[in-house]
């Protein structure tokens, strides 16, 4: 299997002089991801929790509904990629080829599979109530993060997203160049292990986009959580999920965006609207 990461020797400059040093860079490398035989989407990729981002990625995009209806899962190193093999069986199968049959084009990243601008709108799911959550446990949840980035760590080029509860603290973390990718793969360890996700918080390292709600609420987490700022879309659509959307979190706070009656002390705040 490839290496995750290398290390490239740099010319530095520095302090008004020039010096030799060495650089960990993390791999991106072509990710094929098919079903029956057909490849439904290539996405750039960290090589590392493969079959994470396969399950992750079948649910998010709607292929299939539990990591069970795939019948057989193979990784296939390829020249130049790899290949997610995976082969799914009766109705499954079914519905997946009469979605190839209107696909009209290829797609970008994030949205793969989709031929109409009303498919890449889709209404996310509505989550569940779950639970509230105070201040002070969405920065610890924050915090906790930096030190379980392992490649980030070496790198400084890759984003995370994390699964966090009250009661465990992070249950899953994973992290990649994309960061879809890497919160497929965070979706993924958590259907392969069975974590519930009613009662805790999604957290990113990235910017919040339209697609990163529809796939929080695919896993049906009541809280997202960023250290960037989200697009227009992503409020109106986190909005409409019934998701609590905080943004730009830092150890001194974070911003409300949608449904703050989730967050302790948040009601009396209100939410901006976005027009």
């Amino acid at each position: 299997m490839r290496p995750t990461l290398h290390t490239r020797s740099t010319r530095t400059w520095r302090n008004g002089r020039m010096q030799d040093g060495a650089r960990a860079i993390p791999e991106e490398t072509p990710v094929a991801i098919s079903y029956n035989g057909g490849t439904h989407a290539v996405m750039m990729a960290t090589p590392a929790d493969l079959e994470d981002f396969a399950i992750g990625f079948s649910l998010s995009e709607g292929v299939i509904a539990a990591p069970a209806q795939i019948d057989s899962f193979e990784i296939v190193p390829l020249d130049d990629g790899i290949e997610l093999r995976m082969w799914l069986g009766g109705d499954v199968a079914d519905k997946l080829q009469q979605r190839r049959r209107h696909i009209a084009g290829p797609t970008g990243c994030g949205l793969c599979g989709v031929d109409s601008i009303a498919e890449a709108l889709r209404p996310a799911a509505v989550v569940a109530p779950g639970g509230r959550f105070t201040p002070q446990q969405i920065v610890a949840a924050i915090e906790a993060m930096p030190p379980l980035q392992k490649l980030n760590i070496e790198t400084r080029a890759v984003h995370a997203a994390a699964f966090w509860t009250p009661a465990r603290g992070i249950v899953g973390l994973r992290e990649d160049v994309g960061r879809h990718n890497a919160l497929d793969k965070l979706a993924g360890v958590l259907a392969r292990q069975q974590v519930a996700t009613g009662d805790g918080i999604v957290l990113l390292t990235s910017r919040v986009s339209v697609e990163m709600v529809q796939k929080t609420a695919t896993l049906g987490a009541p809280l997202l959580v960023a250290v960037s700022a989200p697009t227009a879309l992503a409020v109106r659509m986190a909005d409409a999920a019934g998701i609590t959307l905080a943004a730009v979190a830092r150890a001194d706070g974070f911003e409300i965006f949608t449904h703050p009656g989730r967050i302790s002390g948040g009601e009396s705040e209100g939410a901006a609207d976005v027009a």
